[in-house]
């Protein structure tokens, strides 16, 4: 009979997810691994195969929770200016406690260019978001929320680059007055 895991599994790919975010997928160690989830190499080899298996359930689980706060925010009943005023604030202010920047932007500049299958996973979590914000978008228009002019796919790009490089300013040390001011400046097409 299999023993029994003595640890939350879950809880080991938030940690996990965590120590990537914070240093990327080459820099973070087996032993950084070790410590950020509390578990010794054997027990994550023994339940993850690998690091490269580890971090693509730590990418899952992150795009699986943003993209659940994404579509929570879409569907729901705020103005479209207000639903895009807040997917960019959550860039400008982090939980407390997040590592700077986007483990999903993270991962298109250092892991994409040379790794199919995690390019693709990032393919379909750009699918995702783009397609819950230009169904939003084309809501709003039907609405009269946007012009009849704004096109929503385009709309849906231009967050989704914009949020990702107010993430990749805020890893690059630019201080909060800069990335109210870039989210600002980005609002103002809504």
């Amino acid at each position: 009979m299999a023993r029994p895991r003595k640890f939350e599994e879950h809880r080991a790919i938030e940690s996990a997810m965590r120590a990537f975010w914070a240093a990327g997928y080459e820099a973070t160690s087996t032993q950084d691994l070790c410590e950020a989830t509390g578990l010794g190499r054997s027990s994550i080899y023994n339940t993850f195969t690998s690091k490269r298996d580890l971090f693509r359930q730590a990418l899952l689980h992150y795009t699986g929770e943003r993209n659940a706060s994404l579509a929570e925010l879409m569907d729901g009943d705020l103005p479209v200016r207000d639903k895009v005023r807040t997917v960019l604030w959550w860039a400008v202010d982090p939980e407390p406690g997040d590592p700077a920047g986007c483990l999903v932007v993270n991962s298109m500049v250092e892991l994409a260019p040379h790794d199919t299958e995690i390019a693709e996973l990032l393919r379909r979590d750009n699918d995702k978001r783009l397609r819950v914000m230009r169904e939003a978008f084309e809501a709003a228009r039907s609405r009269g929320e946007l012009d009849a002019a704004q096109d929503p796919q385009t709309l849906a790009h231009f967050v989704f680059a914009t949020v990702s490089g107010l993430r990749v300013a805020a890893r690059g040390g630019h201080d909060r007055t800069a990335l109210e001011s870039i989210a600002r400046t980005a609002l103002s097409v809504f």
